[in-house]
């Protein structure tokens, strides 16, 4: 008997600590875990300073590999930009080392990477570079890997059949080459089978590994969370809801900024009608998908965010108006006190200044109503002018943040050039270097090249509509290759806000009489009134416009 009761004593101490939880408590956990979720971060980010601090200039080539891979892998998930800086130096190191093996590892890395970033030409084409006969058999699970991860991050732009057949295509090849007792080999087994809808043994072979996973270990997360997908097929919505919320806690714990347990958690609260949490999980999603510039991740939430903002904003439009009814019921009530305290008046001569003191008070009652009423109005329009301000803001300030990385690795790169000529004493080189005007030619050829691309992307129809604006014979042609010249680009600005000439000669790096010139000419061809010209261009493409 005794014996019995230390055995169930001690299978209670092993049995998962989830399991014992309410799902109050893993909801306690999860709202934890988004509060602190900079506290996470912040340990992730002492961790890798740690990591670099530890880096020896003695190290060879191969160890310096090795170095820069684990800083990959603590990266992967969490800044994608970094981590593609780490594969771009393995690369750099295995061509000059002239090993296949390692040259292959890093640039098939670097496919998962740039197919994450959106990049799909980027990644395709290295993909298609690569000879798979010619792969160790050590490679071959990467090779399949990343191309299963390709498809999946391109399926997000479309839900065309042949990417999901090319998933399952790559997992099955994937599968072959696996140990059977390995992890990753159950856990691919096990979406595999979700993929055909095979739920029989697929849940209790989850719960089994769940039951050998720590929460520190980052494929508990995916555990939680092709369980969360099994019982969403299953239409098992507690359970369902209960997974994607370990899924996300764990997620938020590691700082993992690439995950899909938060828009699934979302979607959850949205059905079952809880607003408020599925718009601050959706809000959390979209933060990690920016910070970690997981641009299908980014895509998928757009998707989400739309349907749950508007009924949260419905839901908060409401609130609005129950307050309105309420204040309302307020009035009524005030109106019925006046007739009260005037019947009172007309029966006790002595309340008359009682009186006197509360119609004061409904007449300043009903000024601060005709303000309340105007500034709704006000604040009506307002909104209307600030939603295309809000749309080119969101959209600038990705691409804000991509185009600072990418200057500060540059900078970075130009100061290790200069370290290294002036350790060398390359005094020349470097007043050579210095002297040239090449690296800011490029430099402004390139930021011109990305704000044409940006701009487009906010304003696609911006060179058709500005031709209309022109008399037919002085419409603007583009050369082959040109997104915008010269011209568009200073009337882009001007759509932008910016109309003092001055600062447009600044960003041009053009004169000052230059720029006059430009937009003197642009009058001049202008199709409308002259004075109408640049307002008209203000408001190309902007919903005024369009409506």
């Amino acid at each position: 008997m005794k014996n019995h009761l230390l055995l169930l004593c001690a299978f209670l101490c092993c049995f998962p600590v989830f399991a014992l939880d309410s799902e109050d408590v893993i909801l306690d956990k999860l709202n934890n875990a988004i509060k602190n979720k900079q506290h996470y971060v912040k340990l992730k980010e002492e961790r890798i300073l740690n990591f670099k601090k530890i880096k020896s200039e003695t190290l060879t080539k191969e160890q310096e590999y090795n170095y820069n891979k684990t800083l990959y892998l603590e990266y992967q998930k969490f800044n994608s930009d970094s981590a593609i800086r780490y594969v771009k130096k393995n690369i750099n190191i295995a061509e000059q080392l002239q090993n296949k093996d390692l040259l292959t590892l890093a640039r098939l890395q670097l496919v998962t990477l740039y197919s994450s970033s959106g990049k799909y030409r980027e990644s395709e084409a290295i993909l298609k570079s690569i000879n798979k006969k010619t792969l160790s058999a050590q490679l071959l699970p990467t090779y399949y890997i990343s191309y299963r991860e390709f498809f999946e991050h391109y399926a997000a732009n479309s839900y065309n059949e042949e990417y999901r057949q090319q998933i399952i295509k790559y997992r099955d090849s994937l599968l072959t080459i696996l140990d059977p007792k390995s992890l990753d080999y159950k856990i691919n087994r096990i979406q595999q089978d979700i993929f055909h809808k095979k739920f029989n043994n697929t849940q209790k072979k989850l719960q089994d590994l769940l039951q050998v996973t720590p929460e520190e270990n980052p494929q508990y997360a995916m555990i939680t969370y092709l369980l969360g997908k099994i019982n969403e097929a299953t239409n098992n919505l507690e359970l369902r809801k209960k997974y994607y919320a370990l899924s996300a806690t764990s997620d938020l714990k590691n700082a993992n900024k690439d995950n899909a347990s938060l828009q699934e958690l979302a979607l959850v609260f949205y059905e079952i009608g809880d607003v408020d949490m599925a718009y601050k999980l959706t809000q959390s999603a979209i933060e990690d998908a920016l910070y970690c510039n997981v641009q299908f991740r980014t895509l998928l939430m757009s998707e989400v965010y739309s349907i749950i903002n508007t009924v949260y904003l419905e839901k908060e439009a409401k609130r609005k108006t129950e307050l309105q009814l309420y204040l309302l019921c307020i009035s009524l009530l005030s109106v019925f006190l006046v007739a009260a305290v005037i019947y009172v008046y007309k029966q006790m001569k002595k309340v008359s200044r009682i009186r006197a003191e509360l119609y004061e008070t409904s007449q300043k009652l009903a000024e601060l109503n005709k303000d309340i009423t105007q500034t709704n109005e006000q604040l009506q329009e307002t909104n209307s002018q600030l939603s295309e301000s809000n749309h080119v803001k969101e959209e600038y300030i990705a691409h804000f943040f991509s185009l600072c990385s990418t200057y500060i690795n540059k900078l970075e790169n130009y100061r290790i050039i200069l370290n290294k000529k002036a350790t060398a004493k390359q005094f020349d080189e470097i007043y050579k270097i210095l002297k040239s005007t090449t690296l800011v030619d490029n430099e402004l050829e390139e930021l011109y090249k990305n704000f044409d691309i940006i701009f487009l992307n906010l304003y696609p129809t911006f060179v058709k509509d500005f031709n209309a604006l022109l008399i037919p014979e002085e419409q603007i042609v583009l050369k082959q290759g040109e997104l915008l010249n010269t011209e568009l680009r200073i009337f882009a600005l001007i759509r932008l806000g910016i109309t003092d000439s001055v600062k447009i000669a600044a960003f041009l790096r053009y004169s000052l009489s230059t720029i006059y010139n430009y937009r003197t000419r642009g009058r001049n061809k202008a199709a409308v009134s002259r004075n109408d010209f640049e307002e008209m261009v203000m408001k190309i493409g902007s919903m005024a416009l369009k409506s």
